[in-house]
């Protein structure tokens, strides 16, 4: 015999399973859709091959994807990096109408020209931006990236704990898709041409 409250319990699963299958729909996207769910792009940071102070509005009528990292990265950076660069190469159109936005968090060691050499072993539309500890803390907060320094034997030998989340925007600055790390460039392809 069922109980009403195994029976309620059973409910409130089902329409749990329901609602994040977004009531038996099969979505357009092959990334996590969060439309509306996080503020739009807001950003006030350093172009390191420019050196122009840059804002959202710098970079309207364009795919924005945003990626927290630093050119010390092991792994996780330089292989999203990687996976970006090929989808730019397989699809030579999306570099007109796309721009990685990659946000160093390690201000100590990334300065403006370590940065900007860092970013010229990938594609063209990648670029790689710095700011004050309040523009990163403020950038990070608002689409809540967490990083952490790990000291390492010496005060330069530090690696930095950090999101490895892809955030994409649309056009209008909307922040559409997530995708987190280890997306293949397949994915990442069909999403943004059905962006660009």
């Amino acid at each position: 015999m069922i109980d009403s409250v195994t029976l309620s319990r059973r409910s409130i699963l089902a329409l749990v399973l329901l609602l994040a299958s977004g009531c038996g729909s099969k979505s357009q996207w092959k990334l996590v859709d969060v439309k509306d769910m996080y503020p739009e792009l807001k950003l006030r940071m350093t172009d390191v091959r420019t050196g122009k102070l840059m804002s959202a509005t710098d970079y309207a009528g364009k795919t924005v994807i945003l990626f927290f990292g630093y050119s010390f990265c092991p792994e996780i950076c330089p292989t999203t990096l990687l996976t970006l660069t090929s989808v730019m190469e397989q699809r030579r159109e999306l570099q007109a109408k796309t721009v990685v936005l990659f946000v160093s968090v390690d201000p100590e060691r990334d300065t403006m020209e370590a940065l900007n050499r860092y970013v010229e072993s990938f594609a063209p539309n990648v670029t790689a931006l710095i700011g004050t500890s309040n523009e990163l803390a403020s950038l990070a907060r608002r689409y809540r990236v967490a990083y952490t320094v790990n000291p390492g034997p010496g005060s330069a030998d530090y690696t930095v704990d950090h999101t490895a989340t892809v955030f994409i925007f649309d056009k209008t600055g909307r922040l559409m898709l997530l995708a987190p790390y280890g997306t293949g460039a397949e994915d990442f392809e069909h999403d943004l041409l059905l962006l660009a």
